[in-house]
């Protein structure tokens, strides 16, 4: 069932949200300052390729100014849409194993420092 998840989630836009955070990560990472951020992004990448075989282990307190410089410049928009976009998935009986996903992925940005994102 998990592969199956994940084909559909990749034919129906997972591949173009996996794309977008890879080049946003290239795009932080050409800059030394970035490169922090652009390794989260690299993180999201690979989450939303994979979403139905990743778990996402959070520890909040690990990195707390990076956390918090996150959430100021990048990771409240990102987790709004990710919330937003579930909530539309969820609507349907259908698409709430979908909509779960991207509420994974939304709790991953709010704080992804010290987040470990692992297969299963």
């Amino acid at each position: 069932m998990k592969l199956l998840g994940n084909i559909i989630w990749i034919v129906f836009g997972g591949f173009f949200v996996a794309l977008v955070y890879f080049i946003m990560g290239l795009l932080y990472c050409i800059t030394i300052i970035g490169i922090p951020s652009g390794i989260q992004l690299f993180k999201f990448s690979r989450l939303a390729l994979w979403p139905f075989r990743t778990e996402v282990e959070a520890n909040f307190d690990k990195h707390p100014v990076l956390n918090a410089l996150w959430i100021i410049f990048i990771g409240v928009g990102m987790a709004i849409f990710s919330f937003i976009v579930g909530a539309i998935f969820c609507i349907t009986i259908i698409g709430i194993p979908f909509g779960m996903q991207w509420f994974k992925l939304g709790r991953a940005q709010l704080f992804p420092f010290g987040a470990q994102m692992r297969m299963r």
